[in-house]
C-alpha cells in the first residue's frame, strides 16, 4: 500500500480498525525498511506470516541509538534526540515530515482535550529548552502556536513572571490554563511558590528528574503537587524521542494512548512472547504515526495493560539506562 494512503487512514484511524491497518503499515515497513527486513530474516519471520498483532516482531528501541533507521529513501527534515545521562548514548529519530509530527501530536492533545484554542499553554521545560532536538520542545511550541501565542510561552526558571501569567491569564480571559512542565521544575515551583492555581487549570507533567533532585514515585510526585497548589488531580504525559504519538493520563498515573498508539505487554524474560493478561511486564508500542521510521517497538518500560486500552508505568527493565524521559520509578 502506498505511502499517502496509509498516511491518510493513520490519521482517521478508529479502534476497530487499527489491528487492520497496523498490518498494513508491517508490510509496508517490511518491504521498505532495511534494517527490519534484516531484524526480520534473523528472526526467520517472513512477511505471509504475519496475520495478526500478535504475530508482529517489535524491533528492541536500543536500536534507535546505533542506527539511522528509515523506512523508505528520503532525507530527513531535522534528527530527534533524547537527554542522555553521563556516558551513555542518546537515540536518535530522524524526521521525515516535521508538520506530520506536529499534527499528529496535535490531533492526539484534541482527542482528550478538546481543540487547542481552547487553552492557553505555558511551558516549565528548562532542560528541553537548554539543548537540541527535543521533540516535546516542538510539541509544545506547536501547542503554544495552535492555543493563544500572546499570552502562551516557554519558562525555564523564572517562575515569578510565570505566576504573574497564569493570575493575567485568568482575570482577562475565559481560557483554560494548560501548565506543560518536566518534574523537577514543577516540583521547584511547588516548595518555592505553592499556591492555589485557578480553577480548571491543568498541570500536566512529562516525568524526568534529570539529575536534578532525588527521584519520587508518580504517587508522590502528585500528592506533592496537588497539594501546593490545591488541584483536584495531576496529569501527565507519556511520550519519547522514539515515538511520534503521545499518551495522557489525567489522574492516578492510568495512561490512555492515542487513536494512533497501541500498547502491549511481552513476557520479561521472553521478548518474542506477548502476554495478554494484566500482569507486570515490559512494554511493546505499536506507533503508526512511525510511519517513516518503525511502528513497532519494544521499549525498556515495564507497566501493566488493561482491557480498555489503558496502561501504567511501573518503572524500567533492571539493565536499562535511565533516560531523561521517564526516570519514574515505583
Amino acid at each position: 500500500m502506498q505511502r499517502s494512503i496509509l498516511q491518510e487512514r493513520i490519521k482517521s484511524v478508529k479502534d476497530q480498525d487499527f489491528e487492520e491497518l497496523a498490518l498494513a503499515v508491517f508490510r509496508y515497513q517490511a518491504a521498505s525498511n532495511a534494517l527490519y527486513r534484516q531484524y526480520l530474516d534473523l528472526l526467520s519471520v517472513a512477511q505471509e506470516q504475519v496475520r495478526q498483532l500478535s504475530d508482529i516482531p517489535f524491533l528492541p528501541i536500543q536500536f534507535f541509538k546505533a542506527h539511522s533507521i528509515q523506512s523508505g529513501i528520503w532525507s530527513s527534515e531535522k534528527v530527534f534526540s533524547s537527554s542522555a545521562t553521563t556516558g551513555s548514548v542518546p537515540s536518535q529519530h530522524l524526521v521525515r515530515d516535521e508538520m506530520w509530527y506536529r499534527e499528529n501530536a496535535r490531533r492526539g492533545f484534541t482527542h482528550f482535550y478538546g481543540p487547542l484554542e481552547d487553552y492557553v499553554v505555558l511551558a516549565l521545560l528548562p532542560s528541553y529548552l537548554e539543548r537540541t532536538g527535543s521533540s516535546l520542545i516542538l510539541m509544545a511550541e506547536d501547542f503554544i502556536q495552535e492555543s493563544n501565542q500572546e499570552l502562551g510561552g516557554f519558562y525555564l526558571y523564572e517562575q515569578d513572571a510565570l505566576l504573574a501569567q497564569i493570575n493575567k491569564i485568568s482575570s482577562e480571559t475565559n481560557k483554560r490554563i494548560l501548565l506543560l512542565g518536566v518534574s523537577f521544575a514543577l516540583l521547584d515551583l511547588a516548595e518555592q511558590h505553592g499556591q492555589p492555581l485557578p480553577s480548571g487549570t491543568i498541570v500536566m507533567e512529562t516525568g524526568g528528574m534529570k539529575g536534578r533532585r532525588k527521584e519520587l514515585t508518580r504517587t508522590e510526585l502528585h500528592n506533592i503537587l496537588q497539594e501546593a497548589f490545591r488541584l483536584p488531580n495531576i496529569h501527565s504525559e507519556y511520550g519519547m524521542t522514539e515515538l511520534f504519538s503521545q499518551a495522557y493520563s489525567k489522574g492516578e498515573g492510568l495512561f490512555y494512548p492515542c487513536p494512533s498508539m497501541k500498547v502491549m505487554t511481552r513476557e520479561i524474560t521472553d521478548p518474542l512472547s506477548l502476554r495478554n493478561d494484566e500482569r507486570t511486564g515490559a512494554l511493546n508500542i505499536i506507533d503508526l504515526a512511525n510511519l517513516d521510521t518503525i511502528s513497532f517497538i519494544a521499549t525498556e518500560d515495564l507497566g501493566k495493560v488493561y482491557a480498555d486500552g489503558s496502561f501504567e508505568i511501573l518503572g524500567r527493565l533492571d539493565a536499562s539506562e535511565i533516560r531523561g524521559c521517564n526516570l519514574m520509578v515505583i
